[in-house]
């Protein structure tokens, strides 16, 4: 009996040691593994896109990183097109076309982590920083009666002498109206949750959730109305792809050993 309690002391001290042995390898391989990542995303205010760059803190948590861009649309863009002419379609009353630009950092929290590579890892995440909007003023063709059967056609901005989405024969090229481009200063705030589903160990593939704000020190003129506003807030949906970045181990890092496939080979016993 005794001999059997001592065996047993050694083999429960044995397991422990390899269990722990195991967490600890595994938190050290993770500790080390940073992310890269690309991102494009649908809001209710328009799309985005953007570059985000995530740092191990600890087992569970990292320091993000992000540069973005996308366009800001107002909730009454409408295209439509002119009956009576093939000029293509345009917003009526749209002033001017905006864009943004923002960088920021944050914080994401693992709260779920993969059972296997089968499985998904589910974190939340949140970031800020400033924000910039670039718009331009859109030009539209507008149609100018000469006769009863006869119009000419004038490049020029959208005003109230425009009545009616017939008096405009399409929209002029894109980038007309470059010379007047402005800025508007703000700040930005984003949160959402990740759900990463790669199967491949060093690659992301990755849905995200949430919602945004975009705040700017002033209105930003988008249409010609009275509902413009300075604060746009939306929600969101995006898809990630990127890799996993491990300093410790530069070689694993090129994208010809991340992307390699393991090669089969077959053998046949004739």
């Amino acid at each position: 009996m005794r001999k059997l309690l001592i065996l047993a002391v050694f083999v429960l001290f044995g397991v422990s040691s390899v269990y722990a042995q195991g967490e600890l390898n595994e938190q050290q391989k993770v500790f080390f593994r940073n992310e890269r990542s690309f991102g494009i995303s649908l809001n209710s205010d328009g799309i985005g896109f953007g570059y985000r760059g995530a740092k191990r803190i600890d087992f569970r948590n990292k320091r993000i990183l992000e540069i973005e861009g996308g366009s800001l649309k107002h909730p009454k863009e409408y295209k439509i097109s002119n009956p009576y002419t093939t000029g293509g379609n345009f917003i009526f009353g749209k002033l001017n076309s905006t864009f943004y630009l923002r960088g920021g950092i944050g914080h994401q929290h693992e709260l779920f982590k993969k059972a296997d590579l089968g499985g998904i890892a589910i974190r939340y995440f949140y970031s800020a920083g400033p924000l910039i909007a670039i718009y331009k003023p859109i030009y539209y063709r507008v149609l100018y009666p000469v006769s009863v059967n006869e119009f000419i056609i004038k490049e020029e901005k959208f005003s109230s002498s425009i009545a009616l989405p017939q008096d405009i024969y399409g929209r002029a090229s894109f980038t007309k109206g470059f010379n007047e481009i402005k800025v508007m200063p703000g700040v930005y705030a984003k949160g959402g949750f990740n759900f990463e589903y790669s199967k491949e160990d060093k690659v992301i593939h990755a849905i995200e959730v949430g919602a945004q704000i975009n705040a700017f020190i002033k209105e930003i003129p988008i249409m010609a109305t009275t509902t413009n506003k300075s604060v746009f807030f939306s929600f969101f949906v995006s898809y990630r792809f990127g890799v996993i970045m491990d300093p410790l181990d530069p070689d694993s890092n090129k994208f010809s050993n991340i992307f390699k496939k393991k090669s089969i080979n077959l053998f046949f016993i004739l």
